[in-house]
């Protein structure tokens, strides 16, 4: 049987409003707010679990990593596929639904493997997220305002873990660690009906307005695809390298400063929520928008700005792990927070621009198959590796050591996004060749 040929996209019953569409972020904002929250309470409640379950810090790497992100990225593919073909809202409600209530069991967990278990079932769920968002947010949002919209989405990533450090500390010590997971957790079901009933599908390619194609595409055509566009290959390099130490830091940061600057759990909690939450968001946004506006001028911005930053952010991360004074530490984490993520709405923009319609949402699943398998997984877990690795010699020290030579990866990324604007604008002109 021949396949499906592109046809013109069919409008939904009745025009999609501007405050609609806005709506739809919202709600999917939302939805990876409790992404975030679920994923990352983890952090503030590393030393208490660590010492009710006889972990090392290698285990509690594991479970921090590899232990979500490996059935995270692994799931996250085939649900892309599955989302590509049929109801992304559905998608998205079901792995809500699925990954709260693992959350809410890491909470009854008696032992280190039933809580890895539960950590194992919170990412399967959580790879029915972002590439469906992805997707349906690049039909309500035409290119000239996707990068801005895919990074006011993304910015729920710094809300979440604000929320997660924040109230997670503060629950966690009035009220132990088991509580935190409980009500962090439960929230997402009624949410997820939400999504079910009030987010509406749409034709994809709906927001560019030109024919949409409908015909299946194939996993492996995906990936050959993607591996023919340098652009997307010098995007995932570099994006890498990011990840690899924001993900570090955003672990084990708080355990780094529980350990080696002696702050109490609310105290931290408070400083780097507060620093996430509102520096995180901030650069991811004024990342977008910087981006969408000299992207109207040349599509070359849309990675010349990442590159940019990469560079900047470099002394500030050195400042915050070298530091000697827990105030001086917390005034370089802000600025390096804020920096560190302006690439995260042109790297999601450049990503769906770069592949052909029916190929968004795997090919988000793909790029995030690579930044958490790098970041999530081997950053967490290399940094509890070397932490007791170089504890005989450097003590509480170690984590400091650890977390730099990790984090320090990050200014490679320069070199990939340079490389990346060079390829971009031959490679979105061949998307649909």
């Amino acid at each position: 049987m021949e396949p499906k040929q592109p046809s013109p996209v069919q409008a939904p019953d009745s025009e999609i409003s501007l405050g609609y569409s806005y709506y739809v972020l919202g709600v999917l904002f939302t939805v990876y707010v409790f992404n975030f929250i679920d994923r990352q309470v983890l952090a503030i409640l590393l030393e208490p679990i660590k010492r009710d379950l006889q972990a090392s810090d290698t285990a509690m790497g594991f479970l921090a990593g590899f232990a979500f992100v490996v059935f995270y990225t692994f799931a996250g593919i085939p649900i892309a596929r599955w989302a590509d073909r049929t109801s992304r809202r559905s998608v998205i409600a079901l792995g809500l639904a699925v990954w709260s209530a693992m959350t809410a069991a890491s909470g009854l967990a008696r032992s280190f493997t039933q809580l890895a278990l539960a950590r194992v079932g919170v990412g399967i769920g959580e790879a029915a997220g972002s590439p469906p968002a992805h997707s349906l947010l690049s039909d309500y949002f035409p290119p000239e305002r996707r990068a801005t919209a895919l990074s006011i989405y993304a910015t729920g990533v710094y809300i979440g873990a604000m929320i997660a450090f924040m109230a997670g500390g503060y629950i966690r010590e009035h009220f132990g660690w088991r509580l935190v997971y409980l009500l962090v957790g439960l929230p997402g079901i009624p949410l997820a009906l939400l999504v079910r009933a009030t987010v509406r599908e749409l034709p994809r390619g709906f927001s560019e307005r030109g024919p949409a194609d409908t015909r299946v595409v194939g996993t492996g055509e995906v990936f050959r695809f993607l591996l023919s566009r340098r652009s997307f290959l010098y995007i995932a390099a570099g994006a890498s390298c990011q990840s690899l130490g924001g993900y570090a830091i955003l672990s084990w940061g708080p355990a780094f400063l529980e350990r080696v600057h002696q702050m109490g759990v609310v105290e931290i909690g408070t400083w780097l929520g507060l620093s996430v939450g509102v520096g995180g968001s901030a650069g991811a946004y004024l990342g977008g928008r910087l981006a969408d506006r000299l992207g109207a001028r040349s599509e070359t911005w849309y990675m010349r700005l990442p590159a940019i930053q990469a560079l900047l952010g470099v002394p500030f991360v050195a400042g915050f792990l070298l530091f000697p004074s827990p105030e001086l530490a917390l005034l370089s984490f802000f600025p390096f927070y804020f920096i560190a993520n302006m690439y995260i709405g042109p790297m999601l923009a450049m990503t769906q621009g770069l592949v052909k319609l029916r190929m968004r949402a795997t090919a988000s699943a793909i790029l995030l198959f690579i930044l958490n398998m790098v970041g999530l997984g081997a950053g967490s877990f290399v940094v509890g590796f070397l932490n007791d690795q170089l504890a005989g010699r450097f003590g509480a020290e170690a984590i400091r050591y650890s977390l730099l030579g990790v984090a320090l990866v990050g200014g490679f990324a320069s070199l990939f996004f340079l490389q990346a604007s060079r390829t971009l604008r031959a490679d979105l002109r061949a998307r649909d060749d």
